[in-house]
């Protein structure tokens, strides 16, 4: 038994150094992949700057149709020690990528009973194209899978629990503490993700599949109410913040909803069918979320979850099939926020939620073809499993090879992506810094985009970069912002101007 678990570390082991070099390599630098900073994530940057030098960490930013806080605050922490640069932003997302890759593992193994299925699902999940490029971008949308898919481990691994030990559950119940974590890391997810707040359906869902196909209800209840406690504590000032402020809530949902289209239910089918069809034929277009229209998932890994979910629907009915009812209801509610708007369909960033039980499925699917191929051809050929290993292995080493050369040559060296981070923007911004502070910079911003105190938001990514977000910082930087036409208002000599397009 210890030489099993010895070797499951050391596979698992394996799999996070792969995941921590897609997610590190070259993530600074002159050359650095993604390039340039796209002012979504220059915004967050600006926030985090100017709650570092006000103190005031917001549990919600409102500024850029409104921003959960967590992740803007956990990349002032970065900014502070590291400076403001596009990596240092982006740094955090590729710590919580790799955990979210642990997380998987420990909830694919927990869900199944079966840490091969966990290892491969957390393999997929490494080698993701879709996974890696979120881990590289300063989004707080790369949080919500890794809040959900720990507190779903913990969920299921306390109910499990529950069930071999023949006490109440109390806080010395070995249970009891898992399912106060659980709660307590499902409730921090709530200021990560506006998607995330579909997810108590997912929860109420989960418990009831456990509850219903499980000898011992109580139990399962048991849980329900500790976990329940701590979520509604860890959610309070959430709760306290929209309480106060519910224009904030729904942000740029209303705008973009599908029932805002002359032909809602026609658009909602389409949408379903797109997203649907993302991961195996037709991806997100959009060059800053993919490589643009390829399917989210690399043909192999394809192909496992096709399988995966092929034969979870034929065993759907089966009282063992609460696994594969767990995963559909994920993906199911996590589908739920891309299908009903109306923008860009199919969605890699909107799909995120989906990341961990897609993988998991593709998990199960290359499981149990392995488990097939052994019932059916290991009399024929004794040396079967071996085969399959090394098979394997080789298979291995060659879509590590093609994640790293389609991500990072192909896809990372694209004009077109250079364009979607507003490399140009971020060459100005150094420009800018490398002048003398004592000369007058005027920058007149003639783009579009929502207004971010009075200058449109493409404006933000120079911003960061010259740490010029606050009036009081363009003041001691001499660089000022204005719209066009303002410039006739100025006549100061020997100033400096700068057009943003």
């Amino acid at each position: 038994m210890a030489k099993k678990i010895s070797k499951q570390t050391f596979f698992l082991l394996i799999i996070i150094i792969i995941a921590a070099f897609f997610r590190f390599y070259n993530l600074g630098g002159i050359n650095a992949t993604p390039p340039g900073l796209y002012p979504d994530e220059a915004m967050n940057g600006n926030n985090a700057l100017e709650a570092l030098d006000t103190g005031n960490f917001k549990i919600f930013y409102p500024e850029n149709n409104g921003r959960e806080g967590l992740f803007i605050n956990i990349q002032a922490f970065f900014i502070k020690f590291l400076g403001n640069y596009p990596w240092v932003l982006r740094l955090p997302s590729a710590i919580i990528g790799i955990l979210t890759v642990l997380g998987i593992y420990f909830f694919g193994t927990t869900l199944f009973g079966n840490a091969s299925i966990g290892l491969l699902s957390s393999f997929f999940a490494a080698i993701s194209f879709w996974h890696i490029n979120f881990s590289r971008i300063g989004f707080r949308a790369i949080m919500a899978p890794f809040f959900l898919v720990w507190s779903a481990y913990l969920l299921i691994l306390a109910i499990k629990r529950n069930n071999t030990v023949n006490k109440p559950l109390h806080a010395d119940h070995p249970a009891w503490l898992m399912a106060a974590f659980s709660g307590l890391i499902y409730g921090a997810g709530f200021y990560t993700y506006i998607a995330y707040r579909g997810t108590p359906l997912l929860i109420l869902i989960i418990f009831f599949i456990y509850w219903l196909k499980n000898n011992r209800r109580q139990d399962v209840w048991e849980v329900f109410r500790v976990f329940s406690l701590f979520a509604f504590i860890a959610v309070l000032p959430f709760i306290g913040y929209f309480t106060q402020n519910p224009q904030d809530f729904f942000g740029r949902t209303s705008q973009i909803s599908v029932f805002n289209s002359p032909t809602p239910l026609r658009d909602l089918g389409l949408n379903v069918v797109k997203t649907l069809g993302m991961f195996n034929f037709s991806g997100d277009y959009n060059w800053r979320h993919n490589f643009s229209g390829q399917p989210e998932l690399y043909w192999p890994v394809g192909l496992v979850f096709l399988f995966g979910l092929f034969y979870g629907l034929k065993n759907i009915f089966k009282k063992t099939a609460r696994e594969f009812l767990v995963l559909f209801a994920w993906i199911a509610v996590a589908a739920a926020p891309v299908v009903v708007s109306n923008e860009s369909i199919p969605h890699a960033l909107r799909s995120i939620l989906m990341i961990p039980p897609i993988f998991v499925l593709a998990g199960a699917g290359a499981y149990k073809l392995f488990e097939i191929s052994r019932n059916k051809f290991s009399g024929f050929y004794k040396r079967h499993d071996e085969f399959i290993k090394n098979s394997f292995i080789l298979l291995s080493a060659c879509l590590i090879v093609q994640t790293y050369n389609y991500y990072f040559l192909e896809w990372g060296q694209n004009q077109n992506v250079k364009d979607a981070f507003s490399q140009n923007y971020v060459d100005l911004g150094n420009e800018l810094n490398s002048l003398p502070q004592n000369a007058m910079k005027y920058i007149i911003v003639g783009t579009g985009g929502t207004d971010v105190r009075g200058i449109p938001m493409p404006a933000q990514t120079v911003m960061f970069i010259t740490d010029t977000f606050t009036f009081k910082k363009q003041a001691e930087k001499n660089i000022h912002y204005l719209l066009p036409g303002q410039e006739k208002d100025r006549s100061e000599n020997n100033a400096l101007y700068f057009y943003l397009k």
